[in-house]
């Protein structure tokens, strides 16, 4: 069934174009959501209104596209995630994960927009392409390190905690000496 698209629809094409759809999907969606008309002579002319509107939405939408895309250049995330101790992570970091991360910076990116051809299963860091359009492409570093488990200290700070305590203790043992002598 041939009809005159009101709007832009993704994937369909855009407002003023001639579609061939299904029947149904023409009967129980395009038409009932008044996004496509049947394409007549009074049809046609009325619906020039409805493509200066829909040009202007795109151009509109193609610059916060554009100006999304100039300021994720350069980005880096870094995503926490349990891992191996030779590094492998137990699950792996997809789309979700670092659309989220770039939510969480004040990045407005959804994780459709995040196209990887595989997940990352390691720690290290990973250009990941963000395509905001098909023309409007970027692409950002994401690290990926290892969670560091709740009350599970590293090397450095437990040494930093038991030289803190030892330096407690002679400051308390020495302030004791020196109260001890002055009450003789």
């Amino acid at each position: 069934m041939k009809l005159l698209l009101r709007k832009d629809i993704h994937k369909l094409g855009l407002c003023g174009d001639i579609v061939e759809v299904s029947e149904g999907y023409a009967r129980n969606y395009l038409l009932p959501h008044h996004l496509a008309l049947t394409p007549t002579k009074a049809n046609l002319k009325a619906i020039e209104e409805d493509k200066k509107i829909a040009a202007a939405e795109r151009a509109k939408l193609r610059e916060i596209l554009l100006q999304t895309a100039q300021r994720l250049t350069g980005v880096e995330v870094t995503i926490s995630s349990a891992c191996t101790p030779d590094g492998r992570l137990y699950g792996s970091v997809g789309p979700r994960e670092i659309a989220h991360a770039l939510m969480q910076e004040g990045h407005s990116v959804h994780a459709d927009q995040v196209k990887m051809s595989h997940n990352i299963k390691e720690v290290g860091s990973q250009e990941v392409p963000i395509v905001l359009a098909d023309d409007i492409r970027v692409a950002i570093k994401v690290w990926v390190v290892a969670e560091k488990v709740p009350g599970e200290a590293d090397e450095t700070e437990r040494e930093t905690e038991v030289t803190n305590a030892a330096d407690s203790a002679n400051a308390a043992a020495g302030s004791t000496a020196d109260a001890g002598s002055t009450a003789h």
